[in-house]
């Protein structure tokens, strides 16, 4: 099972937002849209980084709630790991176990096609080993 596999069951939709939003108004965005983290992006749709809900939490531990007013280019995550559609499903899972980290975007030739949750990729893999299971009881049935 490939990202693109994933990407074609789940949709290519990913919501973003700009890196001058303020910390406030994407708490709100998030709770809005059902979702953990937001892919923000500058000038070009080019990635500038990712806000999660790890983010604000961190925001808020060390700031109170004068985190709300900081913009969220202040506290997001910069450094952001991205993967291709022809990455695994055990390459995300790495990826994202070694960095510690739920929420992975997919780019091609440097475009935003996608996003990817550990929860996607979770059930991906359930899926697998599931029908693996089934084979082999028929095969050893059959």
């Amino acid at each position: 099972m490939t990202v693109k596999q994933i990407l074609d069951q789940k949709g290519r939709n990913v919501v973003t937002v700009n890196p001058s939003m303020g910390t406030e108004e994407a708490v709100r965005f998030l709770s809005d849209n059902k979702i953990g983290a937001v892919v923000v992006t500058g000038d070009g749709g080019k990635i500038a980084g990712i806000l999660s809900e790890r983010d604000i939490v961190r925001a808020f531990a060390s700031k109170g709630a004068g985190a709300l007013t900081a913009p969220i280019s202040a506290i997001m995550t910069s450094k952001v790991t991205t993967c291709g559609e022809d990455h695994t499903v055990n390459q995300v899972m790495e990826l994202m176990t070694n960095g510690r980290f739920r929420h992975l975007p997919v780019e091609k030739d440097g475009t935003l096609i996608g996003i990817i949750s550990i929860g996607d990729v979770v059930r991906r893999r359930i899926e697998d080993v599931e029908r693996e299971a089934e084979e082999i009881k028929a095969y050893i049935a059959g």
